[in-house]
């Protein structure tokens, strides 16, 4: 069974290949589910390692419906993954009732090519799976992250066994969500080809600061924090007022 190892920074994506993991899929801030790393990590990334590398595109946190602008700025990042020499990509988008966006996540499928393409854990999200899964065996997706639609791969190992039924060899369900060393087996003997999961250890890097740069208000899923038009014109006003 291939182990694939979220990686979200250099050393983490160099302990990954010095460990003895098969593939790396490479993202930023785990916090928030991960978002495209950086042109410089990924380069880094390409240069160090042997193993393959896919990348997450994934433009912000939030949901995965993503507007005009957003979806250019994806295809701009799958084109500069393919230009670096990156195995594959790791994304998808979904419409505003959460089912697939088959329209525009076979656009994004058509353009990695010849990468592989990997559907992320937005699909833990539709509200019928395996209608789902099935859509996405038709658009030519290699592969489906998934914890089965709960909180751990372990804990939806009965839906991912039946989406593994239903789409038989068309794609991979690859497990991911609270994978370790104590659950790993148990889908192995479930015959699935893949296992997804970050390995993580928490370090303490410094003492407490003088004061948070995190926002708790940002740390949900259904918030996106976009710039105010009107909040900047009041600040511009008082800052730097018009005299008649």
């Amino acid at each position: 069974m291939l182990l694939e190892i979220c990686a979200n920074s250099y050393e983490s994506a160099i302990n990954a290949e010095k460990a003895g993991a098969h593939r790396i899929e490479l993202c930023s801030e785990l916090a928030v589910g991960g978002i495209t790393p950086s042109y410089g990590l990924l380069k880094k990334v390409i240069a160090a390692v042997k193993i393959p590398v896919q990348v997450l595109i994934r433009p912000r946190s939030g949901d995965f419906t993503y507007s005009r602008d957003e979806f250019e700025i994806m295809k701009e990042n799958i084109v500069l993954c393919k230009e670096l020499g990156c195995a594959g990509i790791v994304s998808g988008i979904l419409l505003q009732d959460q089912t697939i966006d088959q329209t525009r996540t076979k656009e994004l499928i058509e353009l990695a090519k010849p990468m592989n393409f990997t559907f992320h854990r937005g699909f833990d999200w539709t509200p019928d799976p395996i209608e789902a899964i099935l859509q996405l065996a038709v658009l030519g997706v290699d592969r489906v992250l998934t914890s089965g639609q709960e909180t751990s791969a372990e804990k939806g190992i009965l839906l991912l066994q039946e989406l593994q039924e239903v789409v038989e060899n068309e794609l991979i369900v690859m497990p991911g969500g609270g994978i370790n060393a104590n659950n790993a087996k148990l889908f192995q003997e479930s015959d699935f080809q893949e296992i997804h999961c970050s390995a993580t250890s928490i370090h303490q890097s410094i003492n407490n600061p003088k004061i948070s740069m995190n926002s708790a208000n940002l740390f949900n899923d259904t918030r996106i924090a976009i710039s105010n038009k009107e909040k900047i014109r009041q600040i511009i006003e008082r800052i730097n007022p018009i005299h008649e």
